[in-house]
């Protein structure tokens, strides 16, 4: 599974999902910082943190605990 964090620098709300994701023993995922790239910051900056499963494209937004990121996994 290819997981991407979109997160920015500086953000309470991205420090607290990668604690969800940590605690809940999530697999490897890529963090994407999403400052300075316009795309980026037009898609997703009212959003992030926001979990990307790259293979799919299937999105989980913020706020996730680990029940919900598990069920994310499992799709």
């Amino acid at each position: 599974m290819n997981l991407i964090l979109f997160q920015r620098d500086d953000c309470h709300l991205c420090d607290l999902a990668l604690d969800v994701l940590a605690s809940a023993g999530a697999p490897d995922f890529e963090s994407l910082f999403i400052d300075g790239d316009a795309a980026l910051e037009a898609r997703y900056g009212a959003r992030v943190p926001v979990l990307r499963c790259g293979d799919s494209g299937v999105e989980l937004d913020w706020p996730f605990d680990a029940a919900r990121l598990a069920r994310f996994l499992a799709r």
